[in-house]
Formats: structure tokens, C-alpha cells, sequence
């Protein structure tokens, strides 16, 4: 089986891409990498961001790694929060927080229309490469739905009733810009 480094200390994240990949492909977590300090996210896009991490790992370990980059892209707000989507109120990926925010600059607002954004960046034997996975969809005028993390409260993706919270890990995973982008990803590292 092949192994490869995720670069994420997200169980969030970790959960979802072990499920897409289908026990395929060994994920090594930064933590067994040895990797137990913050990488940076200083890039300007997501990925610039995604791009910068995988290869933080790289010259770290010399391994086969992925990182990956998302952003929550509102249209209402000239595309923010964009890249700072996890530091979107705060410093530190409080999620509540950043929904808070985000509905309060929504108040008032007629255009809902919004896009997960996710990029893989991939350095296998030294070589980069980066996939992509877009989900439009809008924002709600509340939270609703106990699952996902993150925005998935209030985001409702085109063709459902339903946010990303609301509706089970299996139907989110088979539509999300992550799963897009990690399906990507698998086809590749699986040829």
C-alpha cells in the first residue's frame, strides 16, 4: 500500500479524506511525520497556501506528501473570506466565530451566492502538482444541521435543500470541493 503524507493535524479533514480515498492509499498524519509545529499559511491564494505547506513537508522529510488549501468564496463580499476562510474572525480556526461573522456581513445582503475552493498540492518524487475542487452553492440566513465543520452550517450547495451539515458524510463527501479535489488526487496517485 502506498504512503504518503497528508499535511493536516485536522481529524475533520483526515476523516473525510480516508473515506474518499477508500483505504487505498496509507495517510500519515504531520504528527507521525514528526512535523508537530504550525506550517505556515502566508500566501495570498489558496494555492499559494496549499503549494507552501506541501512543500514545507517536503523539505522537512523528503516523503511523498499533499497538502491541501480551502476557501469559502462569497460573492456579496468581493470573494472574501477567501484565502482567510479559517482565520476569518479570529486567529485561530474558531469556527464559530467565523460563521458569526460571516451571517452578520450577510444581513441585509440579496446576493447568497457562494464557492468552497479546494487545491491539492501534490510533490511526489519532487515533482508538484495541484488539483482542484469547486462547489457553488449559497449561504444561508442561519446555521442548520449538526454534522460537517467549519461552514458547512450555512452552506447550501446548487441542486440541494439541504447545507453541507444537514446532509450525511457520504452524500457531502460524493459532491465537496474536497471530495472533488481528492478524487482528483486518488486517480493519479492510483494509475
Amino acid at each position: 500500500m502506498k504512503k504518503i503524507i497528508f499535511a493536516t493535524n485536522n481529524a475533520h479533514k483526515l476523516e473525510e479524506v480516508n473515506a474518499i480515498l477508500g483505504g487505498e492509499i496509507e495517510l500519515i498524519t504531520l504528527k507521525e511525520a514528526g512535523i508537530v509545529e504550525d506550517i505556515p499559511e502566508e500566501e495570498p491564494t489558496i494555492e499559494g497556501n496549499a503549494l507552501a505547506k506541501a512543500r514545507y513537508v517536503w523539505q522537512k522529510t523528503g516523503r511523498d506528501c499533499f497538502a491541501d488549501d480551502t476557501g469559502l468564496e462569497v460573492d456579496a463580499l468581493g470573494g472574501a473570506p477567501g484565502v482567510h476562510s479559517a482565520r476569518y474572525a479570529t486567529d485561530g480556526h474558531d469556527f464559530a466565530a467565523n460563521r458569526t461573522k460571516l451571517l452578520r456581513e450577510m444581513e441585509g445582503k440579496t446576493d447568497r451566492t457562494a464557492r468552497f475552493r479546494t487545491v491539492i498540492a501534490l510533490i511526489e518524487g519532487g515533482k508538484e502538482r495541484c488539483f482542484e475542487g469547486i462547489v457553488e452553492g449559497v449561504i444561508t440566513t442561519e446555521e442548520r444541521g449538526e454534522g460537517g465543520f467549519g461552514y458547512d452550517p450555512m452552506f447550501q450547495p446548487e441542486g440541494y435543500t439541504q447545507t453541507f451539515s444537514e446532509l450525511s458524510p457520504e452524500e457531502k463527501n460524493a459532491i465537496s470541493h474536497r471530495g472533488r479535489a481528492v478524487k482528483k488526487l486518488a486517480e493519479w496517485l492510483n494509475q
